[in-house]
């Protein structure tokens, strides 16, 4: 955001000065007011520029909306009207971009907009789950408890995504070494034993052969290797935007051999815990499923997910469309079904999230357990192919002059 330089007068008649960042000079002024600051003076400062991709926003750490959505939580339950506690979130965070969104919702509540309408205009801060909950929680007159479940949802839903994000830690770190330490062995160890070899003269074993035209082609040709590369990443993300591809390719994903389960367990824990915190918050089936929906981030879980909801449409219950997607396990389709027939579905499903997420994190250990010694044996292999074709011409020089 734009810094804007002011001067003004506080409560007291004292001048005071600073600079301030918001998204205009007008948002600028209305900070400055919010703060008991009458200004005489706001305008951009000099030099001020401002780079933003297109089509990118700001983000928050989910421990800031956490606790933003706590503390908000615990002010309503108290009494505090809505745009008090605004307010005084506002001033208290130590988030520009929080503060900055806080007191645009503010202004937008004294202005008359609800709650979640004001929110609504900040996506990039609050989605459509939180702000489907928060409109339902003003409708109910249970604001307070709507935002303690959207919290314990946000810790439970992060906690999910950091041990799926832990899980792939350890093998890109792995790889970025490995591709590290072979382009350091052909770009400069290769290279010197080359030229060793070449002033010797002798006929040179095949994979000492293999391994210096391997370095050759690396060094005269790496920015065709890097371009390729680039080309396929680029192209790859181009071609999933295609639907019949994107589907083809989350459909192969959920099939691989440890990969696939952990994609599967983790998607049924997402589906069930958003489902079941919306369920329980009053909101309709049908609207909470085009929330999960959008959410599901698998084209083919996606797909699942229209299909439940053009059953549910047609009268039937929600288990049977899932159990013909073959997406989601019997298990938690039959209890679902005990769901739906005991009028406890939104329970149920909190029982089947955390279920899964135990399972997520076994299958998260088993998925390393496997990756890292097929890494390692990778790695070693690399390097000691490389080693061994160096040294074999000066292992058979030696052989010969004994």
């Amino acid at each position: 955001m734009p810094a804007f330089k002011w001067e003004g007068k506080d409560r007291n008649g004292q001048v005071k000065k600073g600079t301030i960042t918001a998204t205009d000079e007008a948002a600028a002024t209305l900070r400055l007011k919010q703060q008991q600051i009458t200004p005489t003076l706001v305008k951009k400062s000099a030099g001020a520029i401002e780079i933003r991709i297109p089509g990118t926003q700001p983000k928050l750490k989910p421990k800031t909306l956490i606790v933003f959505t706590r503390q908000f939580a615990t002010m309503i339950d108290a009494g505090l009207p809505l745009v008090q506690g605004l307010d005084i979130l506002a001033s208290q965070s130590d988030d520009k971009v929080m503060q900055e969104v806080l007191y645009e919702v503010k202004s937008d509540v004294e202005s008359g907009s609800t709650f979640a309408s004001a929110l609504e205009k900040h996506p990039h801060i609050f989605d459509e789950l939180y702000i489907s909950l928060v409109s339902a929680g003003e409708l109910g007159g249970i604001l307070d408890t709507i935002l303690e479940r959207l919290c314990s949802y946000i810790e439970k839903a992060d906690a999910l995504k950091k041990r799926i994000k832990g899980a792939m830690t350890y093998p890109i770190v792995i790889l970025v070494v490995s591709v590290g330490v072979v382009s350091g062995l052909m770009i400069f160890v290769v290279p010197t034993f080359a030229k060793i070899f070449k002033d010797i003269g002798s006929n040179l074993p095949a994979a000492t052969q293999v391994a210096m035209d391997m370095s050759d082609f690396f060094v005269n040709y790496w920015p065709v290797i890097f371009g390729v590369m680039g080309g396929i990443w680029f192209g790859t993300k181009v071609a999933l935007k295609v639907p019949k591809i994107r589907y083809g390719f989350d459909f192969v994903v959920l099939r691989l051999p440890g990969v696939g389960p952990l994609i599967q367990k983790s998607a049924v824990a997402k589906f069930t815990r958003t489902l079941g915190t919306m369920i329980s918050s009053g909101i309709p089936i049908l609207q909470a499923l085009d929330t999960v929906q959008k959410t599901a981030g698998n084209v083919v879980i996606e797909q699942a997910i229209v299909n439940v909801k053009q059953k549910i449409t047609e009268g039937k219950s929600m288990a049977e469309p899932l159990l013909a997607s073959k997406v989601f396990p019997s298990m938690v389709v039959q209890m679902i079904a005990v769901g739906e027939n005991t009028d406890a579905l939104d329970s149920m499903l909190s029982k089947i999230a955390d279920f899964y997420d135990e399972e997520v994190d076994a299958a998260v250990d088993g998925v390393t357990a496997v990756i890292e010694p097929v890494v390692i044996v990778v790695l070693g292999g690399l390097v000691a192919f490389t080693l061994l074709s160096m040294y074999m011409p000066v292992f058979s020089l030696g052989g010969s002059m004994g």
